[in-house]
């Protein structure tokens, strides 16, 4: 198998980045430590707000563990344009405060928010 190198994969990168995409992707991390946490909890509050308040251009997806298994259960929101947010030791009620004021009205919750931007820097 042929390597690619650092330039093609910042290229790559750079070529993704520009992608039209959906307005707003909201990520439930669902490893291990955030299902035993509450993450199931905070995933049906995500699409139980997305189906009562709409969802249209609105992503909802799962993926592993974040990192701060101390932190759970954690989503990350990402709206287009703007610097991603994941959010920490959430509830049902918390999930539908940031689906309702930063995944619809573009205003991210401060006070639930672990960080904001990417993990990584190039």
């Amino acid at each position: 198998m042929q390597r690619i190198s650092a330039q093609n994969l910042k290229t790559l990168h750079a070529n993704l980045r520009h992608a039209p995409r959906d307005k707003a992707l909201v990520i439930v991390h669902m490893g291990t430590c955030g299902i035993a946490s509450g993450a199931q909890e905070v995933l049906d509050a995500i699409v139980s707000a997305a189906n009562e308040m709409g969802s249209a251009g609105v992503k909802i997806k799962t993926t592993g563990c974040a990192g701060f298994c101390s932190r759970e259960p954690m989503m990350t929101v990402e709206l287009a344009g703007a610097p991603p947010v994941k959010y920490c030791d959430l509830n049902a009620a918390k999930a539908r405060r940031i689906y309702c004021d930063h995944v619809l009205g573009g205003r991210p919750v401060g006070e639930y928010a672990l960080g904001v931007g990417c993990e990584s820097t190039y």
